[in-house]
């Protein structure tokens, strides 16, 4: 049989807990798998979509550029978030772009292999609308939680985003730029970067470059909640 070293994959269950033993194999040789470096954009917005991409392991940003080629950053994601499948059913080209904020192995299969399996196969077709609606849904609680702040404490809601869900530290090093922040915020440039020296300022976080060293989590969750 074809392994298909799919054992530390979070979308694993999707695919082989509802395809049969028999059928596995195909399914394995026809999957592909890449790595790619940071800064690595492996889906572009406007592209045709060919293959059902996923990411098997690294973090990426999921962003688009608007009619005045601004870019706004929507979510950023690690396996567990699924943010690479969401429109490939409803569009032909892809709404968005992901780019990898660190390496990531990407894992793919012909989007005709995928379609076929959501018309003939009724448990494959259920879990995977389940994983798409899980993901959407963290997308826009994400979104609210940053727009119903204010600058101070969406500059935290950022911080303690990668040190909760991503790192699960307080000690990491920053994988997007402060551009990419303002981005994601709708804050300027400028202003992020005076709410980090604010908070380094009153001993909240440490800032070693792009090292981040969370002090008084407590202050920062404060601020995030109360601004």
């Amino acid at each position: 049989m074809i392994s298909c070293s799919c054992d530390q994959c979070e979308i694993k269950s999707i695919f082989f807990d509802t395809i049969s033993s028999k059928s596995l194999d195909f399914y394995c040789a026809a999957r592909k798998e890449l790595l790619v470096e940071k800064g690595t954009r492996f889906i572009k917005q406007g592209d045709q979509i060919k293959e059902f991409k996923y990411l098997k392991s690294g973090l990426v940003k999921l962003h688009k550029t608007d009619s005045h080629n601004r870019e706004q950053i929507i979510s950023f994601g690690n396996p567990m978030d699924f943010v690479n499948i969401h429109n490939i059913f409803g569009n032909d080209v892809y709404d968005y772009s992901i780019t990898a904020l660190e390496p990531s192995t990407i894992c793919s299969f012909d989007i005709k292999i995928i379609k076929d399996l959501v018309q003939t196969n009724g448990a494959f077709a259920l879990k995977l609308i389940n994983t798409i609606s899980l993901s959407a849904n963290r997308i826009i609680s994400d979104s609210l939680k940053i727009r119903n702040h204010s600058l101070y404490g969406k500059v935290a809601a950022v911080l303690l985003f990668f040190a909760d869900h991503i790192y699960v530290s307080s000690e990491y090093e920053l994988p997007i730029s402060r551009k990419e922040i303002a981005q994601y915020t709708g804050l300027s440039i400028e202003t992020v970067i005076r709410s980090i020296s604010e908070f380094r300022r009153d001993g909240l976080i440490k800032v070693f470059g792009k090292r981040i060293e969370i002090i008084d989590k407590e202050g920062l969750e404060l601020i995030y909640e109360n601004s």
